[in-house]
């Protein structure tokens, strides 16, 4: 039985997934615009180091997006026939801190086991996914073990902290398709993991 309500998730470093609320939100009385958006989030990452207290700041400014500005949801490439993805970056600026993007995934695919090396938000909007959690050993990155998954429907809205360790796949018969936010990636310490052995590399 799907759910109705729209809850708020958040990943941390060890792959513990929580939930931090259940919000019914009503479209503003002013229209709610992509520029407010952006500069709302740069005065967050400004005054808020911690990747956690972030994500739990803008979750609502996404939902506040996705509702006001409607045209966004309908922004979003049907998945390639080649890697059974698709995406379409919405914003991205050289020297700006985040990536606007819209993700689809066809059904029957599934993405790598990875992290991101940076906090990222996504917000379900069409279809279902299932997001399986891994943890980094804590003395060695490349070591992981898994620790638990959770099954996203639509508006749902789950964030990670840099080195939450996940991988996410489709569920049912329709693509899923997310808005999706990154801040600025550390090369250095992404990586992605073989399904089969666990073996790790650079991402």
């Amino acid at each position: 039985m799907l759910r109705s309500h729209m809850e708020n998730w958040l990943v941390t470093d060890d792959g513990t997934c929580t939930n931090f609320g259940t919000i019914e939100t009503e479209p503003p009385k002013r229209t709610y615009r992509m520029y407010r958006f952006l500069t709302e989030m740069e005065d967050i990452l400004e005054r808020e180091p911690n990747d956690a207290k972030r994500v739990q700041a803008i979750i609502p400014l996404v939902r506040k997006l996705l509702i006001s500005s409607y045209w966004l949801q309908l922004e979003y490439k049907a998945p390639s026939e080649k890697t059974g993805w698709a995406v379409n970056f919405l914003y991205r600026e050289h020297e700006y801190p985040l990536t606007v993007q819209m993700v689809t995934w066809a059904p029957g695919t599934k993405s790598t086991i990875h992290n991101h090396a940076t906090w990222g938000i996504v917000a379900i909007v069409g279809g279902q996914e299932k997001n399986t959690f891994w943890q980094q050993d804590d003395a060695n990155p490349k070591e992981i073990s898994p620790v638990g998954e959770q099954i996203l429907y639509p508006g749902d809205i789950i964030g990670f902290t840099g080195n939450a360790v996940h991988q996410v796949a489709p569920m049912g018969e329709e693509p899923t398709i997310s808005f999706n936010l990154y801040g600025i990636t550390d090369r250095s310490s992404r990586y992605k993991y073989d399904e089969q052995t666990l073996a790790a590399s650079k991402f």
